[in-house]
């Protein structure tokens, strides 16, 4: 309680940051966001419901935003030549889609079965060199004209399941669909036969026992989807994935604004991924607690030990070394998480 509290209270601050330290300017803009999100999903409402007023209100109604939904504008890969380019002015979406480029996006984006909360993650990016190293990625593939706003995590995702995998000696043989690169290569080292598909695929094959369990999003929207219906035994909290949300705007528009109104973009995107993170914990749980307490829903929500956490953990840090080789930007990556970690005490020095 007494970090959700500081956390609330930090949204607080930073509201009223903007909200005193914004001052008019002769032209005020509406910068067109595109996003990873589909309209409609839970986190594209946050932001659209929540959070969009608010930046409007701190920075004294001199900057808007267009949301706009993936795919929308440009396809969803191609967000960060976009904002170059100027066809858009910024985008609020998941950085692991730039992975083709450089290993360091995977690294910085996603580090399968890192950190055990999406509030280490964030931590990671504002005082670990997350965001400065975010940056230097975005830097070489723009030519300095992409300025990385922040970067944080939303959630960690639950694994859905077909088959009840307690503990980390039970993936075993499993079958786990999975998104190709680090998390099938992290799923592989834990004994686990990793099957690339579609995400519109995974209700089907769960349900037809293709894969026994599935790499694919958050319990809410596990549930949502219908998941839970064929796969009986989610992972939660989970135990892999937990995306980085980046928020990048046009470099030449970014430095025109004054320093106060940088500080208020900053703050609201700060405030809005800590209040995304609560909104949408706080929905997990409501979910668990009301799956744990229908007895006619069959569904068995799994906890792993912190034991085995810290085992998946160790399992894959090894993972990201072998997959940090070759790119010096993803070496620097592999390096910053790894000392973080260990100044947390999540990975023994």
């Amino acid at each position: 309680m007494r970090i959700r509290s500081l956390i609330s209270a930090g949204i607080a601050f930073a509201f009223g940051l903007g909200l005193t330290a914004a001052p008019a300017s002769a032209q005020p803009q509406t910068w067109k966001v595109q996003t990873s999100m589909v309209a409609g999903d839970s986190y594209y409402t946050m932001l659209q419901d929540h959070w969009l007023d608010r930046l409007s209100a701190m920075t004294g109604g001199q900057i808007k935003i267009e949301l706009t939904p993936i795919g929308s504008v440009v396809p969803h890969t191609e967000t960060m030549n976009a904002i170059s380019q100027g066809i858009l002015q910024g985008d609020f979406t998941s950085t692991t889609y730039f992975a083709g480029r450089d290993k360091v996006f995977a690294l910085m984006g996603d580090l399968i079965s890192g950190y055990d909360t999406p509030l280490q993650l964030t931590m990671f990016c504002y005082h670990g060199g997350g965001r400065e190293i975010l940056q230097e990625a975005v830097d070489k593939y723009t030519g300095g004209t992409v300025q990385v706003v922040g970067c944080g995590a939303i959630a960690k995702e639950a694994l859905v399941s077909k088959a009840k995998i307690a503990t980390l000696a039970d993936m075993k043989g499993k079958k786990i669909r999975s998104p190709e690169g680090l998390a099938a290569e992290v799923f592989r080292r834990a004994g686990a036969s990793p099957v690339a598909m579609p995400p519109s695929e995974t209700y089907t094959a769960l349900d037809k026992g293709v894969v026994d369990a599935a790499d694919n999003s958050s319990y809410t929207m596990d549930k949502s989807s219908g998941m839970h219906k064929v796969a009986k035994f989610p992972i939660y909290p989970g135990i892999h994935s937990m995306p980085i949300i980046q928020f990048t705007v046009n470099k030449a528009i970014w430095n025109k604004l004054t320093p106060q109104l940088q500080k208020a973009v900053d703050a609201w995107y700060i405030a809005a991924i800590y209040d995304m993170t609560m909104r949408n914990e706080l929905q997990d749980r409501l979910n668990v607690a009301a799956d744990m307490a229908d007895k006619s829903s069959g569904i068995t929500i799994i906890d792993w030990s912190q034991a085995d956490r810290d085992g998946l953990r160790a399992i894959a840090a090894g993972a990201w070394k072998d997959f940090a080789e070759g790119s010096p930007l993803a070496k620097k990556a592999y390096d910053a998480n790894i000392a973080f970690m260990q100044k947390m005490g999540l990975l023994a020095k």
